[in-house]
């Protein structure tokens, strides 16, 4: 709720200082006659209206789950990151009509000292506004808050670059307001497609951070009898709900009493270090036997000639039944992934063959 909080705080801040600036802008553009203004004010306007999207967004996220949604509603934030990419998108395509027309039509621009005062106190405005956004939104992990932020910094830029187009019709009776319309028009078609595709690459399915999936098996395989933590896969249900499984491998002496206490306490203290809900399942790992260990190491040596092999894990011998289970997982970008698998099996029979070798391919979806 504190994050929901900071959010809406933040947007109605950003809504305030861009209602301001478009009351000021318009004006000093249907004034002075400048395109370019009137469409940097259009611009604080969509900005406005993305900031009451982002509001809506996080009201609806913060809904609880219930029996329809068992994950909560946390993905509804990115659903508003693209509805605020689409109005962007339509605001810069129509700027660029218009400042394209403006462009092929040109008409001298009337500049008063007053307006290029309030265009710089709007630079340095949109300036502290947009460090001000961004921040929030790095700091709640709100992709829709650090867009909007990201835009304002731009929007910093094409007042300032305004000011310069002033100072060209003033000094050489130039009229370049078309030029810019069609620049600034590209810069906000350009902030729209990036949010559309952070969004879009959310809702699909990211890979999870890098950082953050070493620091969890590193947190995992803290406790004294896990000798490894893999297959970790996490899922995303909003920016601030994870949910997930892991795989680590213990002594297979353990009882299932052990087993239990241990990943009861480690799911535990995952959610209250992480905030990640995460479930554990087990690779047993023979304890006894050198027999097993030199099995184990030819493997690993045959895995090492195939550079497409990213990681063998999860191997375990069964006596009884002269079975040997491992996993592989295999880079994306290999042609035929089975076709290495059943390579390895095929050699590692070869030297052991009075057992059968059963391999499983995992994904590559974490570090």
């Amino acid at each position: 709720m504190e994050r929901s909080k900071q959010i809406v705080k933040t947007s109605v801040i950003g809504i305030a200082v861009n209602l301001v600036l478009v009351a000021f802008k318009m004006a000093v553009g249907l004034l002075s006659g400048s395109i370019a203004v009137i469409l940097d004010g259009v611009n604080n306007l969509t900005d406005s209206l993305s900031s009451l999207i982002t509001i809506a967004g996080t009201r609806l996220a913060d809904r609880a789950p219930d029996k329809a949604h068992p994950y909560g509603y946390g993905r509804i934030e990115y659903v508003s990151s693209i509805t605020v990419a689409v109005i962007i998108l339509l605001a810069g395509l129509t700027a660029f009509r218009e400042a394209f027309d403006k462009t092929l039509h040109p008409t001298p621009a009337n500049y008063s000292a007053a307006s290029l005062v309030i265009i710089a106190v709007a630079v340095g405005a949109k300036l502290a506004l947009g460090r001000y956004v961004k921040a929030a939104g790095e700091r709640y992990h709100s992709q829709a808050l650090a867009a909007s932020g990201a835009d304002a910094l731009m929007d910093a830029a094409i007042s300032l670059s305004t000011l310069v187009t002033a100072g060209v019709s003033i000094a050489f009776s130039v009229s370049i307001e078309g030029v810019l319309g069609v620049v600034i028009s590209v810069f906000i078609l350009k902030a729209g497609v990036e949010i559309l595709l952070d969004s879009l690459n959310s809702i699909i399915g990211a890979r999870v951070d890098s950082s953050l999936s070493a620091e969890l098996k590193k947190f995992i395989c803290k406790y004294p009898p896990v000798l490894g933590a893999y297959d970790l896969s996490l899922h995303q249900y909003g920016p601030e709900r994870l949910i997930g499984s892991v795989h680590i491998e213990l002594p297979d002496d353990m009882t299932a009493r052990e087993i239990h206490g241990l990943t009861r306490q480690m799911t535990e203290d995952v959610y209250k270090t992480f905030g990640i809900v995460l479930t554990v399942g087990i690779y047993a790992s023979n304890t006894a036997g050198e027999v097993f260990a030199g099995m184990k190491r030819a493997l690993s040596d045959l895995v090492r000639e195939y550079p497409q092999v990213l990681q063998m894990h999860g191997f375990y011998v069964d006596t009884e039944k002269k079975l040997v289970y491992f996993d592989l997982i295999i880079d994306f970008k290999a042609e035929d992934k089975e076709k290495i698998k059943d390579d390895i099996i095929r050699r590692m029979k070869e030297r052991f063959g009075e057992y059968t070798f059963i391999a499983v391919l995992d994904g590559d979806v974490s570090e």
